[in-house]
């Protein structure tokens, strides 16, 4: 497919969980670092407050530039002593949360975990039970298994651990994240009955081992484990895959944060659902990142696209084209497990379909921001569709949009509630949100890239 000088440009944002981590191995790495395309959002701005709280340093050189001071000695309540409590705010970022809850453990003293009310009732105890047989405390405030919560360590003895992923692959993320400081060699198992979000591990191990810290990731194979290449594994089984972590050094680096692919859905989506092509620029077409699996669902809801190669840089990296197909979009039944951040863009795009599209496997979308599940089916309901769930899967039946119709989305502060819910707008609907900013969770300038596409298409 070939595009033309009309189409919509637009370049992707850096990758919010990129940005996290990358934040967080230089901040782990004794030395100095420096960090380019970094996300400056809300979300991250409080990742570093936290890591400055452990004993990090970070100074702003220009937009999303960061020359970082990593730790001497690992995380500590007080720099060169560990006593006292580091105040770790985190407001609504699960992310830093869940991650942080992992790595402080690697450190030295006491950390006190606590955010926005809505984090102190998204769930935090599986960190705590797989990290118990090491030695590390959590002290539960209020509700056992919830924030917030102080975490007494001093250190980890290293050894074999196991951890549960039914929740979330953050608990992974962060202890595998720790893992390098601990005292001794660690493995660590997939224990329980499933595992979401498989995707965002293998962005932690990246970024491990572009800070020099490499994992060996085992699978069983014929009754034993066996390593393979990070690369190979696609998902997860519980029993049937371990991480082995050697005693090691983050090393300093330069780094530059690849694009989102996450927050770029909002903008392909706009091209399969609109009547103007939309190009996304800055996004790496072999990422590792979960959210590009938004090209396989547009592409199967019939969907053209187009890629032009380029550099992997953010500003002149790789263009995607995505152009709604001739004959409307077609319904879909997929499982979103991997890729939660999608559905409310699937969702909202399944709209725009000629049949019913059923997401399945994401009962975790309960535990976000807010009930995911339960909002999508709200407020998309609004627009004369209908939206149907189950514990575990949402179920859209289009219905015709009416043009003009003024229509008042609710948020519950959740920015994936508001950009996913603007694709509305593409169909003609006058999209209002009761809380526009809380975009700036994770995609500040959201409005400003969002109107140029509602431009463009305007123009069509």
């Amino acid at each position: 497919m070939s595009t033309t000088s009309s189409h919509i440009l637009v370049t992707a944002p850096a990758s919010k969980s990129m940005s996290h981590r990358a934040l967080i191995g230089a901040a782990l790495a004794p030395g100095e670092s420096r960090l380019t395309g970094v996300l400056e959002s809300v979300d991250t701005t409080h990742t570093m407050g936290c890591l400055t709280a452990c004993g990090a340093g970070f100074a702003r050189l220009s937009e999303g530039e960061y020359l970082v001071q990593g730790m001497h000695h690992g995380p500590t309540s007080q720099e060169g002593g560990g006593e006292g409590v580091a105040d770790l705010d985190v407001a609504e970022s699960g992310t830093t949360c869940r991650l942080l809850a992992g790595v402080v453990t690697s450190g030295r003293g006491r950390f006190y975990i606590h955010g926005a009310p809505r984090m102190h009732e998204r769930p935090l105890g599986e960190p705590a039970r797989a990290l118990a047989s090491q030695g590390v405390v959590f002290h539960w405030e209020g509700k056992p298994g919830y924030p917030p919560v102080t975490i007494a360590t001093s250190g980890l003895p290293g050894g074999a651990i196991d951890v549960r992923l039914e929740e979330s692959s953050q608990y992974l993320s962060g202890i595998l994240l720790a893992a390098p400081l601990a005292k001794s060699a660690m493995t660590i198992t997939i224990s329980g009955d499933k595992a979401v979000s498989w995707p965002y591990v293998s962005l932690t191990l990246q970024t491990m081992r572009d800070f020099g810290v490499p994992v060996v990731v085992e699978v069983l194979k014929g009754g034993r484990f066996t390593a393979v290449e990070q690369e190979s594994v696609t998902r997860a089984e519980p029993g049937k895959l371990r991480f082995l972590v050697e005693p090691g050094t983050y090393q300093p680096r330069s780094l530059c944060v690849e694009g989102d692919w996450s927050n770029a859905s909002y903008f392909l989506a706009a091209g399969a659902v609109g009547s103007h092509p939309v190009t996304v620029r800055g996004l790496s077409r072999d990422s590792l990142q979960g959210d590009r699996a938004i090209l396989d669902i547009l592409a199967a809801m019939g969907a053209r696209m187009a890629w032009t190669s380029g550099s992997h840089g953010r500003e002149g990296g790789d263009e995607v084209t995505v152009l709604a197909p001739a004959g409307g979009l077609r319904g879909v039944d997929v499982d979103m497990g991997a890729c939660p951040d999608l559905v409310p863009t699937v969702a909202v795009t399944a709209c725009f379909a000629k049949s019913p599209t059923t997401i399945r496997n994401v009962a975790h979308l309960r535990i976000k921001e807010c009930d995911r599940l339960a909002t999508l089916a709200t407020e998309i309901a609004k627009t004369g569709c209908l939206a149907a769930m189950t514990e575990d899967t949402l179920t859209i039946t289009p219905a015709p949009l009416t043009k003009g119709q003024r229509i008042l989305f609710e948020s519950r502060g959740d920015h994936r509630m508001v950009m996913g819910p603007a694709l509305f707008a593409l169909g003609g609907v006058d999209a209002q949100f009761d809380n526009p900013g809380c975009v700036s969770k994770s995609f500040p300038d959201f409005w400003e890239r969002f109107g140029a596409v509602l431009a463009g298409a305007a123009k069509a």
